[in-house]
């Protein structure tokens, strides 16, 4: 009934919080938080997660946050990111509790004291105090947390499942504090936390030993084989391990290998490593089904051929600058792995045409494919793919100079269920290769072409007749005009992003018909499309009232004009990049926020 609130006066708190607890989106719960005061504190009840920055005296922050958050069991605070200061609210001096007041007065001298504005102890002890059952913490670069401040939340947080610690200089005391108290920690990030050893490392494997399964250590220059002997000895329940460390050799991988039986996830940068470390690894992890290796300069075909014997589960493998890998050992994993499902290879100078041969053959299953500057790559290891990978889905190819119109004309009549494409600086495949993808890959939503110089408007004509995308990236192809995107605008409709950057033949009319037929464009790039005017541009954004981003830098046909048209036309618009000199100064206070410069000097 008109003029009745009857959603309030009938529903009661708990009912509402638990309405509120099933909304599918975060911005689903904004909307919601916005109707009423109610709304607003049974909305904050209700929430579990809540991701923040750490700046403007944070420490006040999270003295007030339990009030306003007492469901709260995951919190993700990042550095590197601003939060408002809810100091500026109007709040009545009586009201003020003497620890906000306190507080206050410190932040106001913010300007003379810079650690105020970071991330402190205080901050730490305050939220074990007001979230003794928090589950889930991530500090993100928070650089003024110490031992101090994590000794006081382990003791009063003991329900600690995940801890993400990336770039906190704590020390040995912290880190064994959460060995003592949080019994139940499953997951834990020590990237880039320079003031550990291995003491504090080997305290933390005896707490948690048992209930630890995702561990990952990167540029910790202290933490030693020593460590990694612990975690074999004692994290017997460990499933994921990521390590990036210089000082790390076989002693401490071996230790893993052979304590973690467990093992699924394996992710390496150790350059002291060598095939030692793979044959322990692929002599006893059974359950690996991902493996990654990153710059590895001693491991050779031996090393991967033990995984191949061992590691029959293998879904996912990386191989990045392992200069020394060639085809024996990529037909090794094919042969051992055949529930291979994605393979990433990038890099790796020695591997070729054999090496994908075999892989072709061998892994049925495979979905994803990523060849990054492989020279030694021909048509005939694609063409072999596409006969024998059926299932694949989507495809990546940066500088493969040896594939061509042949290799992509066999991926697409084999391939019959790709779904993404992205191919960068292949200057063998031209038109032909990419309009048999649009014959015969009706699946395909996200198409990449950049700088391939052969291919032009006659190859979008045939993607549109056949696909219907929501990505297109055609940047630097410098035969695409307008003819082709043209034929894009009317026949890929749900288009969400667009990149028609570098194309010297684009202009109006392409533009005027995707705003014709585009309404769902969020993101489009136009950047050095010098034919571009404001006139095209005023056709875009007439019916793309979606649009979100818009980068139009070095257009020489686009003013002033074509810059407050956007601003004006888009009102969900967050960013606009563009030269500053197309500012005017009625633009920058109406939008100035949305406004980014490529060079602030221009």
């Amino acid at each position: 009934m008109r003029g009745h609130d009857l959603i309030n006066t009938f529903l009661p708190d708990e009912l509402m919080v638990e309405i509120f607890a099933h909304l599918p989106t975060k911005s689903n719960r904004d909307a919601c938080s916005l109707v009423c005061r109610r709304w607003l504190r049974l909305e904050r009840l209700s929430r579990s997660t809540l991701r923040i920055g750490a700046s403007s005296s944070p420490d006040l922050f999270l003295h007030l946050l339990p009030s306003r958050f007492s469901s709260l069991r995951n919190l993700h605070i990042d550095e590197r990111l601003s939060i408002p200061l809810p100091l500026p609210l109007p709040v009545p001096a009586r009201k003020r509790s003497p620890k906000v007041h306190c507080l206050a007065d410190k932040s106001s001298s913010a300007d003379t004291n810079p650690d105020s504005l970071c991330l402190s102890d205080a901050g730490l002890t305050a939220l074990g105090d007001g979230l003794p059952r928090l589950e889930r913490l991530s500090l993100i670069w928070c650089s003024n947390v110490s031992s101090d401040g994590l000794k006081s939340l382990a003791h009063k947080c003991t329900f600690l499942k995940s801890l993400d610690l990336q770039g906190c200089f704590i020390g040995d005391e912290g880190l064994a504090a959460i060995g003592q108290c949080c019994k139940q920690l499953e997951e834990l990030n020590l990237r880039f936390c320079e003031g550990l050893t291995d003491s504090g490392f080997t305290e933390l494997a005896l707490g948690v030993g048992k209930s630890m399964k995702s561990l990952g250590v990167a540029a910790c220059a202290k933490i030693t084989d020593v460590s990694m002997e612990a975690v074999g000895s004692h994290c017997r329940s460990l499933e994921i391990l990521a390590l990036d460390s210089e000082f790390i050799h076989n002693k401490g991988v071996l230790a893993v290998a052979q304590g973690c039986s467990h093992l699924r996830v394996l992710k390496l940068q150790c350059i002291n490593l060598t095939d030692d470390a793979l044959k322990a690894v692929g002599a006893a992890c059974f359950s690996l089904e991902l493996l990654a290796l990153y710059s590895f300069q001693r491991f050779t075909d031996k090393g991967l051929r033990a995984i191949g014997n061992g590691c029959k589960k293998l879904k996912t493998l990386t191989l990045i600058d392992c200069y020394y890998l060639s085809d024996k050992g990529l037909e090794a994993i094919a042969t051992g792995c055949k529930e291979l499902t994605h393979l990433e290879v990038n890099g790796c100078h020695n591997i070729g045409t054999i090496g994908l041969e075999s892989i072709g053959k061998s892994c049925k299953h495979l979905t994803e494919l990523a060849l990054l500057y492989c020279q030694r790559i021909g048509n005939v290891g694609l063409l072999e793919v596409g006969h024998g990978c059926k299932f694949l889905q989507a495809l990546h190819m940066v500088d493969c100079s040896g594939i061509g119109d042949e290799a992509m004309c066999g991926i697409a009549k084999g391939c019959r269920n790709l779904k993404k494409l992205h191919i960068r600086r292949c200057y063998e495949i031209g038109n032909k290769g990419i309009i048999a993808v649009g014959e015969h890959c009706n699946l395909l939503t996200d198409l990449s072409i950049r700088f391939c110089d052969r291919v032009g408007d006659e190859a979008l004509i045939a993607i549109s007749e056949g696909c219907n995308l929501q990505y297109l990236n055609v940047s630097g192809c410098h035969l695409v005009g307008d003819a082709g995107v043209i034929a894009i605008a009317r026949g890929c409709p749900q288009l969400c992003y667009l990149d028609v950057s570098v194309l010297p033949k684009l202009g109006d009319m392409a533009m005027a018909e995707l705003g014709e037929n585009c309404p769902l464009l969020k993101e489009i790039v136009l950047s050095h499309s010098r034919q571009i005017t404001d006139v095209g541009l005023a056709h875009l954004v007439k019916n793309c009232t979606m649009l979100e981003s818009c980068h139009m830098v070095y257009c020489s046909g686009i003013t002033k004009a074509g810059v407050a048209t956007v601003v004006s036309s888009c009102p969900n618009i967050k960013k606009v990049l563009v030269e500053k000199w197309k500012v005017s100064q009625r633009t920058k206070r109406r939008a100035g926020s949305v406004i980014a410069y490529l060079c602030v000097d221009l």
